[in-house]
């Protein structure tokens, strides 16, 4: 029944949550840009899934769709991680959340992914990282529409919009999160 799908429908506290991390996440790997050699063209996001072990294969598919989605940014598992992956049981589902401190997770919920296409979940949770917000009225072609369309809904690529969005966010928000890191 529809009363006992984990389904987060967000809040204006959940928008601000996921604009905060996805600045810091902008910012570290604004500073890890500047470090880089000259004409590195995509910037490089790292994770860790070490708290997340149930949900490895969800999340190494979800890094290979954004990364053959966008060009502008590479997500990649490694050491000095930018953002982790948890899970766990939560009622909320699943969230991305940051301690507006450069770090912040994203919570991959068991109930959640066992009703919603796992990788879907995952992949939508990642978008945040990257900058999306959540359209909860779109459709199933709309990865960050989320749980919206319901359970059925098995579509884990971003749309042409959303592809479009993140390659112009990791293109043109450096000036800014570099003006941050100054501060």
């Amino acid at each position: 029944t529809p009363s006992t799908i984990a389904a987060y429908t967000g809040s204006a506290e959940n928008a601000a949550a996921n604009k905060a991390f996805f600045d810091a996440v902008m910012k570290s790997a604004a500073e890890k840009r500047a470090a880089s050699p000259a004409g590195t063209q995509a910037v490089t996001v790292t994770y860790s899934t070490a708290s997340a072990p149930s949900f490895r294969t969800q999340i190494a598919n979800s890094t290979r769709i954004w990364n053959s989605s966008v060009s502008n940014v590479r997500l990649q598992e490694g050491s000095n991680a930018d953002f982790t992956y948890r899970e766990g049981n939560d009622p909320r589902g699943s969230y991305a959340s940051t301690n507006g401190h450069g770090r912040g997770f994203i919570f991959l919920d068991y109930r959640q992914n066992q009703q919603y296409n796992s990788t879907r979940v995952t992949t939508h949770e990642t978008g945040h990282v990257l900058g999306l917000p959540d359209t909860y009225s779109g459709p199933c072609s709309q990865l960050m529409s989320g749980g919206g369309p319901g359970p059925s809904c098995t579509n884990a690529q971003p749309d042409a919009n959303e592809r479009s969005r993140v390659n112009y966010l990791w293109q043109n928000g450096f000036a800014a999160a570099l003006a941050g890191t100054a501060s």
